[in-house]
């Protein structure tokens, strides 16, 4: 997994947008966001130890899987433009990367773009409140395990939602726990 600063413009966004000089961002600072992460096995998730202490210890009890591609879904350009929307959600995201890649962009604290790079054997979490979006890279297909606490909640709440409960929580919340250490790796 690989992130940075994201230079701001208006090209594709399926390009990495790397800044000039470019800025990477460690996982240490990732975790300051809210934002976890964890290097799994992609090819036996079926059988992954790792991956169900992660889902009983976080209470992760439904899974679906997705295959984003232009062949694999009908609407696709406008289901990508809906996905690279900015918005937050009212419960974590988590995702897990089992073939292909593509980007999720988080806002840091002075509210730039952080650019994560997934790819397979990749799962991330964002956490309820944190303005974000998801884009493919230029390989144009990721295959994604989507875990929930219980049924899946699809909301997304477009930016601004400042005074969103959710959104005033995670800013709460950040403030709070700003340079305390969170266990993912």
């Amino acid at each position: 997994m690989e992130a940075w600063v994201m230079e701001e413009n208006n090209e594709d966004s399926r390009l990495p947008h790397y800044g000039s000089p470019n800025k990477f961002v460690s996982l240490d600072q990732l975790a300051e966001l809210g934002v976890l992460y964890w290097k799994l096995n992609p090819n036996d998730y079926e059988n992954d130890e790792e991956l169900r202490k992660i889902r009983e210890e976080r209470g992760y009890n439904y899974m679906d899987l997705l295959d984003l591609s232009p062949e694999k879904v009908e609407n696709y350009e406008e289901k990508l433009k809906n996905f690279y929307t900015e918005h937050i959600h009212q419960d974590e995201e988590i995702r897990y990367c089992l073939e292909g890649s593509g980007y999720f962009d988080v806002r840091d604290k002075d509210d730039q773009w952080i650019r994560i790079w997934i790819k397979a054997g990749d799962l991330i979490i964002l956490p309820a409140g944190i303005y974000h979006r998801f884009t493919l890279d230029t390989s144009n297909y990721v295959k994604l395990m989507r875990l929930f606490m219980g049924e899946p909640v699809w909301a997304a709440y477009n930016r601004p939602q400042e005074d969103h409960p959710v959104r005033q929580e995670y800013i709460k919340s950040f403030a709070e726990k700003k340079g305390m250490a969170l266990t993912a790796h």
